[in-house]
């Protein structure tokens, strides 16, 4: 994912840079998010299901835009 759509999700979810990138890595690597909300929260800084759902959905989107 490109760095610009990584500011772009955490501005509109008032998340860190870092906090996205995290999540996005770890769904790369095929992670679920109840996975990543339990036992990931010092990677991704202690953030819910509903805020890592968000970022995921954020991420699924940008990816569709960039294959049209």
């Amino acid at each position: 994912m490109e760095p610009k759509y990584s500011q772009k999700i955490a501005e509109k979810l008032n998340l860190s840079v870092k906090q996205v990138g995290n999540v996005h890595n770890l769904n790369a690597e095929g992670a679920t998010i109840p996975f990543m909300a339990r036992y990931r929260k010092e990677v991704t800084g202690n953030l819910d299901e509903v805020a890592i759902g968000n970022i995921v959905e954020q991420i699924n989107y940008f990816n569709e835009l960039d294959k049209r």
